[in-house]
């Protein structure tokens, strides 16, 4: 597992991040609006039900304050080895994704991206804090805390109490 590196930050809204294209994004744009994180991989056995249902799920709840944050990620079999790019293309042409395609990550090792870092140290998994595969997701409240984390065979539309339950939506 390596050493662990401190997190100091708070919530995920003291994060900067970059789009697809290279650009600087703030998280706390996404202050006051729950968010889903999902590493994401185009080749994956699991990117046609995930995104399939992470574009439901969108649709549902983008106007109730949900917001989906997805970030590929080729740490695992080479299930994602386009560029970023190419991999805001799959999503947004083949499963017509609205929210946001960030650039390539790591979110395992000694190069993890301080976003899941940070993710990881607030909420484990089943091996620990490590990212066992494409698709984990975590769920993040209005104030940018860790409320929840899922595996990668935890299907989107299987987590929709939890996102209501979270948005204060009946």
């Amino acid at each position: 597992m390596g050493a662990s590196q401190s997190v100091s930050e708070k919530s995920i809204h003291e994060f900067v991040v970059k789009d697809a294209r290279g650009k600087e994004v703030s998280l706390n744009t996404f202050r006051g609006k729950v968010v889903l994180v999902v590493n994401v991989a185009s080749k994956c056995g699991f990117a046609d039900a995930n995104y399939t249902q992470l574009t439901q799920l969108y649709s549902t709840y983008k106007d109730k304050g949900l917001e989906i944050l997805a970030f590929p990620c080729n740490q695992f079999l080479k299930k994602e080895p386009g560029t970023s790019q190419e991999a805001q293309d799959f999503a947004c042409t083949r499963y017509k994704a609205e929210y946001p395609i960030f650039e390539k990550i790591r979110v395992n090792g000694p190069e993890t991206a301080p976003i899941y870092t940070y993710l990881k140290a607030q909420k484990s998994g089943i091996l620990g804090s490590r990212i066992k595969w494409n698709f984990t997701k975590f769920l993040v409240d209005e104030e940018g805390h860790v409320i929840q984390r899922y595996s990668p065979t935890t299907e989107p539309l299987s987590i929709e109490n939890d996102i209501k339950k979270a948005l204060g939506v009946a």
